[in-house]
This record gives structure tokens, sequence and C-alpha cells, in this order.
């Protein structure tokens, strides 16, 4: 789309186009995209985000406001937001790994020898439509171009397959859950940390599940270590309770590709299918997710006093997820597993 020419545009129309871009961003839309969508030139929504963040909505009507002279301009605004959305801390040479207030404001005082406080970064931040998240860590060894081999090419080849095979496709994946592990929050007195009383015993429990798209949802647990034997377990479990073939989908631990699981694979005359996920990929399991809300939502707000109740309560919740097909329909809504709904 052609820039717009803010010259044959009247001052009234202007003062509205710019308030409402700034509006737009504040709510939460990205400047780039605010910018595009209006047909201007992208550096405008920068010099309009510094004139709002010196003056406020005034410095942006038809009559400007003449006052202290901006810290940042709109060329170094537009500069910080592509350094914080576009790189990672460390290719500055900073030691930390995530954008904080005081690292940009570092960087800023750097690159362009203005000192602000940590209050006015942030405040610089959101205007230019930008929060702070929590952020998904990726394993530095993953490999983006086998990812996308796998999303683009791997797993459609793998859908069809099982198309011609009348298969059900399962995603699985093991854990350990322990008495000790704990999340959330409560209510209490401001300035009061609560206190929950709990055994101060250790013990844990192992467990393997598999997911489908359709709603499946297969489990087990594990008595011992998580080994062959006990991946093989599993695997029997699959074919002896299945009517269909099963093409499963696991990561690449060593147990996954021990030579007995290959002999039983095997065994199973086209019964049973492995493949496996590319490494260092574990957003790419849906299957992750039923450990994450076993954990987090569930087991992690409990009071856990012995084995057997740990496992009593671990047994209640998985049942329940059984009898739950939209729950575990839901787990491959996340936007990095739309390849397998596609």
């Amino acid at each position: 789309m052609p820039s717009n020419d803010g010259r044959k545009l009247d001052h009234k129309t202007l003062e509205v186009i710019r308030i409402r871009a700034v509006q737009q961003v504040q709510a939460g839309e990205s400047s780039e995209a605010v910018i595009q969508a209006l047909g201007f030139s992208r550096p405008g929504i920068y010099e309009w985000l510094a004139a709002y963040l010196e003056s406020g909505y005034e410095a942006l009507k038809a009559k400007r406001l003449y006052g202290r002279p901006r810290k940042l301009n709109g060329r170094q605004l537009r500069q910080v937001y592509t350094w914080v959305v576009g790189y990672q801390p460390q290719q500055f040479k900073f030691e930390y790994a995530l954008w904080t207030r005081g690292l940009v404001r570092d960087l800023i005082k750097r690159k362009f020898r203005v000192s602000l406080s940590d209050v006015s970064v942030g405040r610089l931040l959101r205007a230019m439509g930008l929060t702070p998240q929590k952020p998904l860590f990726r394993a530095y060894q993953q490999d983006p171009d086998r990812v996308a081999r796998w999303k683009q090419e791997e797993y459609p080849c793998i859908r069809q397959l099982a198309k011609a095979a009348s298969a059900e496709i399962l995603f699985a994946d093991e854990a350990s859950i322990r008495s000790d592990y704990h999340s959330g929050t409560t209510w209490s007195i401001k300035g009061l940390t609560p206190e929950v009383k709990t055994t101060g015993a250790r013990f844990g429990l192992n467990l393997i599940s598999g997911v489908s798209g359709r709603g499946e949802f297969h489990f087990k647990v594990i008595e011992g270590k998580l080994n062959t034997e006990s991946f093989i377990g599993f695997l029997k479990d699959l074919t002896y309770k299945s009517e269909r073939p099963v093409f499963l989908i696991v990561d690449g631990h060593p147990a996954h590709q021990a030579r007995k699981v290959k002999v039983y694979v095997a065994a199973q005359e086209g019964r049973l299918q492995l493949f496996f996920l590319p490494p260092y990929s574990p957003e790419l399991n849906p299957d992750e997710s039923v450990w994450s809300y076993l954990k987090h939502q569930r087991l992690g707000k409990m009071k856990v006093a012995s084995p057997d109740q740990l496992r009593k309560m671990a047994l209640k919740i998985l049942r329940r997820m059984k009898k739950a097909p939209s729950l575990i329909q839901s787990l491959f809504r996340h936007p990095e597993l739309k390849y397998i709904m596609a």
C-alpha cells in the first residue's frame, strides 16, 4: 500500500489519525501493524509515540505544544522497538537472557547517551505496545530447519500413511511427579506469608501417557524406573486395547530407540509404528501439556501426605481426563501445534 501524504490532509484529520493510532498501540496492538493499516510511513508512528511520551495526547493535536525537548526522538524510539523485539540481550553483550527495564535503560544510555529511569523505560515500552511476558524457553541445540521440515514434510507424510492404514496417531511422553512440588497462590493478609502444612518426606510417581487429536487419552503408572521395559509395557497396553493400528510419536529418548523396543515393534507386523520428534523440541508434543495440567493445575495445589495418597490423587485426575475428550482436544489448540490439526 502506498504511504499517505500527510501534506494533503487537513490538520484536524491528521490530529484524529495520530491520536487513534497511539490509542490503538496503547490498547495492545503492534505499532508496526497500526502504521501499516493506516498506510503511513513506518517512522511516523514512532514520532507520534515519542511526542505522546513527553506530553501526552495534547502533543498529538493540530496545534503543537512547545516544551522541554524530547529525550528520545521517533527514530531512536523505533530503534529501541527493533532491538527489544528482534534481538536478544546477549547479542549486545549483556549477561542476562531476558529484556528487563534495567537492560533496556543501559542499552539506551550506551547507544544514545540518554539517561532514563526504570519507570520511564517501562512507560516507554508500554507506549510502544510491549508488555512483560513469560517467555517460552527453547534449547539452543534445537535445529529450526529440522523443526520446519517436521511440520511441513514429515508429519504430513505420517498423517497420510495413517489415513491409508486407518491408524490412530498418538503423541506420547513420560513424566515424574513429586510430593514436594507446589504451584499456585493463596489469599492472605498483605505482608504475611501464609503457611500450608505438608509432609517433609520426598517421594514420587512415574507416569506415561498418549493423546490424540480426537480426544483419546491413554495412561499408565510406572512401577519403578522410566526405562525400556516400562516403555514396552505401555506399548503392549496400547496394542492390546486398540482396534486400529497405532502410529506413536515420541521424543528421541534412548529408551524409545532401544533394540528391545525395535524388536517388539517389528513383531507387531504393522499394528504399531514409532516416529520420532526433532531433538530438543518438546513444544511439538501435545502430551507435554498433560503433565503441565496434572502438576501445575491439580497436584501442585493439593496437600500430599503419603506415596499412596499421591498415587490415588494422580489416578483420580487422570481418569477424569480420560472421560473428558474435549479437555484432551484443547491441548492441541496451542499455536505451536497448529501443524497437527492443519
